[in-house]
């Protein structure tokens, strides 16, 4: 099981919300490998795109979203859930892909759909903020490709205070997945 390569991340992050969907994330906690298959992602475009956590502009928080690509944006929302974002496109753009749902693969038996029960169900917290994608412990890694896999396209979830951003369709989910957050 290897870790897709930096220049995975490194590209427009669109191109890289798409591409996530049916690669597998993987989280290896005390010997155990807890995998599933990414199946719903949302797009954040960097400070222009008011959605973006960047849009505030680099601080302690953002500073991994204006990173390397390939690192793990982790943060809390409502007080008690974790999100993850996976930083993309080179240092300095604050660019990032939120993961939004999986399918389970391995030793993930909690709920998945949606960006805090994922977390939750992969063992993913605060810790994990910044952490290199790259490594044996969190990484994705190449899933089963599928030729069938329709990408549906629609508006991100929970952000209606960013204007005209909250209607862009920047939400990628495969068609007809049992585990997608909301359709």
């Amino acid at each position: 099981m290897k870790p897709l390569p930096r220049s995975f991340y490194n590209r427009d992050t669109m191109v890289v919300a798409k591409a996530l969907l049916g690669k597998y994330l993987v989280h290896v906690v005390k010997g155990i490998r807890y995998i599933g298959k990414i199946v719903e992602t949302e797009a954040y475009l960097g400070p222009h795109d008011l959605a973006a956590h960047s849009s505030k502009g680099l601080t302690k928080r953002t500073q991994v979203m204006f990173g390397e690509p390939g690192h793990a944006y982790v943060y809390m929302i409502y007080g008690m859930y974790y999100c993850m974002n996976i930083v993309t496109e080179p240092a300095g753009h604050g660019s990032a892909v939120l993961l939004r749902a999986l399918e389970p693969i391995q030793n993930v038996r909690e709920r998945t759909n949606g960006p805090g029960l994922l977390c939750k169900a992969m063992h993913i917290d605060k810790q994990l903020h910044g952490h290199d994608l790259l490594s044996q412990d969190l990484y994705v890694m190449a899933g089963e490709q599928s030729e069938s896999m329709v990408i549906v396209k629609k508006p991100r979830i929970g952000v209606d205070y960013a204007r005209h951003w909250a209607k862009r369709h920047l939400r990628f989910y495969v068609k007809g997945n049992a585990y997608v957050s909301k359709r």
